[in-house]
């Protein structure tokens, strides 16, 4: 298969993991989304603004993308980009990836991870990369095991990092309704 189809695959396994644990999943792949409503700003389309109201009211968010040219995939920045500003405001991430080396980790790291930030997320959890060469796709999907550890890993501190966010707690995390706080204004210091 092609590298999107295991990216496809892996994010299946997850959910799979992730169920197990008694949290509610959906999978939800950019490609089967119309590409042109996520172009125009404001967003329109019914199904897109469905899809993002219900982002909006989800706990946590895996995001998962083949890495090509150093870089997560254009089509994830297109849908990032039409989110308004604070979407993931107080959520949990898990930055999933697919590539050739080890060293397409950094694209997660230093192109993902700061998307995410200036987005307001609660905590993106380590990112994980998963070489293509550890998915074996000729009878369903199989992960090496030296691969399927250390990404059950990354789903652990996911979940356990979702279990434990208080929203009541987001200090520091901009939300929309939060824009009517001020803070408290400070006398100038006297001379």
């Amino acid at each position: 298969g092609s590298e999107i189809s295991k990216t496809a695959a892996l994010v299946d396994h997850v959910a799979a993991e992730i169920r197990g644990e008694g949290v509610e999943v959906e999978h939800v792949t950019l490609r089967s989304l119309p590409l042109e409503p996520m172009l125009r700003y404001p967003v329109a389309d019914p199904a897109l603004l469905a899809l993002n109201d219900k982002l909006q009211k989800a706990d946590g968010l895996i995001i998962a993308t083949p890495i090509y040219k150093a870089s997560f995939s254009g089509l994830l920045k297109i849908f990032l980009d039409q989110l308004p500003q604070f979407a993931l405001a107080g959520k949990t991430v898990l930055p999933l990836a697919t590539g050739g080396s080890i060293a397409h980790v950094l694209a997660l790291d230093f192109a993902l991870r700061p998307v995410l930030q200036s987005m307001g997320v609660r905590h993106a959890v380590q990112a994980h990369l998963v070489l293509e060469a550890t998915i074996d796709m000729t009878d369903g999907f199989r992960l090496a095991p030296e691969a399927a550890a250390p990404l059950r890993e990354a789903i652990s501190h996911f979940t356990h990092s979702m279990a434990t966010a208080d929203s009541r707690q987001l200090f520091g995390h901009p939300r929309p309704e939060r824009a009517a706080f001020t803070a408290p204004q400070q006398s100038p210091a006297s001379a």
